[in-house]
């Protein structure tokens, strides 16, 4: 704990350090450009290093007395204040840097990951920055650099930790720190496809095979291209071809085994040791693909629990390096293995995913979650439903693994991005290098396999692996297809269009449809929305969205059924019956309108937590503070005190004149609503009716946050700190939450669209955060979202629930429902780290906890860094690492227990004829359950009714019956 803190603290004073000195990306833009075309690239000059700290000209080397030194080149300055600035390192030379700042752990290891994106960005671009200077004599000596890669690694695998935290990492780093004069060549050969189909564009066809299905027989290709384009190819280009060729011949050449058994001394004698042994005595035996891909991924599984049972760094070491070869000779032969029946397919499914998992591209627990065999019977078929259960564990190993890189590379690569653009393609070659490639391939052919034989096949234009496409959302859109490969952050979206992202952005504005790589979690706020809104919304992978990219811009129709199938088709392609379902109709009739016949403006007194209850939802407050309270009333030692400060005091507020404006705040709101209505009936349109109403909005907010607060509601808020939450107002960190009246309604959910304030302490900050959440449901976002779906928008009122923050280990979702499963009376569960879990669309641990026992592991965390809240107010960024889940066993007995109560007595004690699910915020701190927040789980009726989607969704007999002896293609 300890530890964790000190590293928050120096992950806090670096980046509040680089956060005021930073150099611009453009600036970087340009030294880099500088260095490519400069003979010394980054560096200055050369000298050498005496090992008494003395420094002496090149020609001069260091004498006996003080010696030996080494010699090598020194950093441009730019470049050292490169480092001080932004912490990017540029052109590193091992042999010049100390083991523990190379090994960066305060900044989650960025020093190695940039050495390792260095050495790629040198594979794809000619070198590089240094293009070059990779001529420039005695600036690097691999003598040196490889002398300190086995120091590094003796100082790193001594520690337990380390390999248990970082295991991926780790083993990855080998491929690129010289320490046994080995070669990355499967990069290499990519590198060298790519370099060669840029500068020569007829060789596109075969670097997509090489990058998605390296064959050895493709090296026949490479030579028949050559000698079919030999008059049109330019000397160099000649002779990058033949560099290719060499290098696709080493690679492919049979691992000597043998002689990696021989240079493995020193775990010759251990169990593993004896086990390898015999493994390659065995291979020698081995005629069949299928057996050597079998048992080497068995004796990679072996290999793994020995790298943390051995406690010899070098042993450590050697093992590894057994590991990275055992993982090649997959890789290589997993084309080879070409499975007929249904059986077949399945055991390369299983026995790829085990190496992916004792490759640590999934942590050991998350393998332990999938079950990847069928059921054992005598009859030698199976079901349509187990084989289902299988294609959905390989799926979602191919996401964990593909998870894992981004979560452990994709923050140096987008920093390397901003200014070097080819940066973007690190991930995926790190994807494509690995088991995961083979992996996704075979899982690919079960799912066009199942989709057969169930008749639940998606329909994505005419892309390939389609099976690799998962709805999420049921719902059916027509726009604008807009494919954005990059970060969605700046992306201005619009309500008829439809996105293709990487991921969900937090922020999201109202769309058309939605599809994401990376889906965050089930029941994040976006998600949320989607699901209440009937917004059409799926999951694909990554070369989905590359292959979508070719009709981005295009109209289409997107449609996503019950069942989960997805269809898009372009506008010509669409059918009568899905042209219907966009003819214009009266938009009042599919809007909701907000009751406030009820509510009460004259409270302006704060309240008591404990005073209110659901039955003052929508009335005195909102419904997050009501449901809290009525929660306290049934969980008093599971909730918090809390205050709520009412509509009234907003609305007595309102009625303050604002400045510059000759009238009220609240007059101010009612006259743009009033002209808005002017305009739209004298015809103007609804783009520029709405642009206006954005505007005043814009001025209203920031009148408001500028309002001057009556000073009697200042003193009670002092008053009521104290007695209430025991404190004096400055004294405890607390959370402000808005809670309109237009949230958590059984029919729009209205998730995340206002503000909630973390962590604040310093009373002005209080009071000036007050504020900042009344004008919060005036955002642009917050706006539309509320003008698409409902039919009184302007009678929008906040109020705010004020609660001590609660500095939990971990927090997220409960929804009394099987988000997956369909079934009422499951339980789906998503958490993260730290504060805020799940609900900011975050890579949450989830899980389907199952009515009949037991629970589906549906995903794990893929987040490196969460909020911890300290008690001087703010958030502190903690790194995680992924080795252990987050949820322990009696965690999920205290949610299953939660829920039974909660279904049993929420209703009565709310005197309500509500019957759906519930959706729960909560978190756990020493173990100790603690309640956030509770309200209706909302899925739009109109999109699970559809008579279109119903109509695209097959009716699926699980049970039917499947030879195991069934060829599958």
């Amino acid at each position: 704990m300890r530890n964790n803190l000190i590293i928050s603290l120096i992950f806090l004073m670096v980046s509040n350090q680089i956060s005021a000195q930073q150099i611009a990306s453009d600036v970087i833009k340009e030294q880099i450009a500088k260095y490519k075309n400069d003979l010394r690239g980054p560096y200055k000059d050369i000298r050498w290093f005496c090992t008494d700290g003395s420094v002496r000209q090149p020609k001069d080397p260091c004498p006996d007395n003080i010696g030996p030194g080494n010699q090598h080149a020194r950093y441009k300055d730019d470049v050292e204040k490169l480092a001080v600035s932004n912490h990017i390192f540029l052109g590193q030379i091992l042999a010049y840097t100390k083991t523990e700042a190379f090994w960066d752990a305060p900044a989650s290891h960025s020093r190695l990951k940039q050495y390792q994106l260095d050495k790629y960005l040198r594979g794809v671009d000619d070198g590089w920055i240094n293009r070059k200077s990779q001529f420039y004599r005695g600036a690097i000596q691999s003598e040196d650099e490889e002398a300190w890669g086995i120091d590094f690694y003796k100082w790193l695998l001594a520690k337990d930790d380390v390999i248990q935290q970082n295991y991926f990492l780790v083993r990855q780093s080998l491929k690129d720190i010289p320490h046994n004069g080995d070669d990355n060549l499967a990069q290499l050969m990519r590198s060298q496809s790519k370099v060669l189909s840029d500068a020569y564009l007829p060789f596109m066809d075969l670097r997509v095979k090489i990058h998605a299905q390296p064959e050895v027989n493709d090296i026949e290709k490479v030579k028949t291209f050559k000698a079919k384009h030999i008059t049109k190819l330019s000397v160099n280009q000649i002779k990058l071809i033949d560099e290719l060729i060499v290098t696709m011949t080493t690679f492919f050449k049979p691992i000597d085994l043998t002689a990696v058994l021989q240079k493995a001394k020193l775990i010759k004698d251990t169990t593993f040791g004896k086990a390898f042994k015999d493994y390659v005595s065995e291979q020698y035996e081995t005629s069949k693909t299928s057996d050597l891909i079998q048992n080497t991924a068995e004796v990679l599984a072996l290999l793994k629990k020995a790298v943390l049972d051995e406690k010899r760094p070098l042993a450590r070491l050697q093992l590894l390096d057994i590991s990275l070869k055992l993982e090649e000779v997959i890789f290589k032969n997993a084309p080879l293995w070409e499975p007929k029946t249904v059986e077949q397919l399945v055991d390369k499914i299983c026995y790829l995913g085990m190496a992916t998992a004792a490759a640590g591209y999934i942590e050991q627990h998350e393998w332990e979650a999938l079950t990847l065999t069928l059921s054992a019977n005598t009859t030698n078929d199976t079901s349509l439903g187990d084989l289902t259960s299988v294609l959905q564990n390989g799926r979602s190993l191919v996401e964990w693994s593909s998870g894992m890189v981004k979560a452990t590379y994709q923050e140096t690569v987008n920093t390397y991005t901003t200014f070097e653009p080819l940066a973007y393609g690190f991930i995926d070659d790190k994807i494509r290098g690995s088991i995961a490639l083979h992996l996704g391939k075979a899982v690919g052919e079960l799912g066009d396999f199942i989709a057969n034989e169930s008749a639940l096949t998606n329909k994505v234009l005419s892309i390939p692996n389609q099976s690799t496409i998962r709805g999420l959302n049921p719902g059916y859109a027509f726009g604008e297809l807009v494919v954005v490969a990059g970060s969605p952050d700046d992306i201005e979206v619009s309500s008829n269009k439809i996105y293709i992202f990487q991921r969900p952005p937090a922020d999201l504005k109202p769309i058309a449809g939605i599809a994401t790589v990376s889906e965050g979690n089930m029941v994040s706020h976006v998600q949320l929305l989607a699901r209440n809104l009937g917004i059409p919304n799926a999951a694909l992978s990554d070369q989905n969205l590359a292959d979508l990219m070719t009709y981005s811009g295009q109209k289409v129709f997107y449609a996503v059924s019950n069942k989960g199938n997805v269809i898009i088709k372009t506008e010509q392609d669409m059918s009568e019956e899905e042209r219907a379902l966009f003819v214009k109709k009266e938009r009042r009739n599919e809007k909701i309108e907000v009751p406030v016949e009820t509510i009460i403006l004259n409270e302006h007194n704060v309240l008591n937590l404990r005073s209110v209850d659901a039955s003052n939802s929508g009335k005195i407050c909102g419904p997050k503070a009501a449901n809290l309270g009525q929660l306290k009333k049934m969980f008093p030692e599971q909730v918090v005190e809390g205050l709520v400060i009412p509509f009234g005091i907003f609305r007595d507020h309102m009625n303050q004149d604002m400045p510059d404006q000759n009238k009220t705040y609240w007059q101010f709101l009612e006259a743009m609503f009033n002209e808005a209505i002017a305009m739209e009936t004298n015809g103007i349109a609804e783009e520029e009716i709405e642009h206006y109403q954005l505007r005043q909005l814009e001025t209203l907010r920031a009148a408001i946050k500028k309002m001057p607060l009556k000073t009697d509601f200042i003193a009670q808020m002092e008053t009521d700190f104290k007695t209430v939450l025991g404190q004096d107002l400055g004294a405890i960190p607390v959370f402000l939450r808005s809670d309109t009246n237009m949230e958590d309604l059984k029919e729009f959910t209205g998730a995340g669209l206002n503000l909630t304030l973390f962590n604040v302490v310093d009373k002005s900050k209080i009071l000036e955060g007050i504020k900042d959440v009344w004008a919060s449901p005036y955002t642009e976002r917050s706006f539309k979202w509320r003008q698409k779906y409902l039919l009184n928008p302007e009678n929008v009122f906040p109020s705010i629930l004020v609660i001590p923050s609660v500095d939990v280990d971990y927090s997220g979702v409960l929804i009394t429902k099987g988000l997956t499963s369909g079934n009422d009376q499951d339980l789906t569960i998503a958490f993260s780290r730290g504060a805020g879990g799940a609900v900011d669309g975050q890579s949450s641990e989830t899980y389907l906890l199952k009515d009949t026992g037991g629970y589906q592991f549906l995903a794990p965390s893929r987040e490196r860094y969460y909020n911890s809240l300290p008690i001087t107010g703010g958030t502190l960024k903690q790194s995680a690492t992924f080795e252990q889940p987050i949820l322990n066993a009696q965690n999920i007995a205290d949610i299953k227990q939660l829920a039974k109560t909660i279904r049993e007595t929420m209703p009565n004690a709310t005197d309500t004829e509500y019957e759906g699910a519930y959706d729960v915020e909560l978190g756990f701190k020493d173990n100790k359950l603690w309640l956030f927040q509770i309200r209706p789980f909302v899925e739009n009726k109109k999109a699970l009714s559809s008579t279109y989607l119903q109509s695209i969704t097959p009716i699926v007999n699980t049970n039917k019956a499947i030879a195991l002896s069934k060829k599958y293609k």
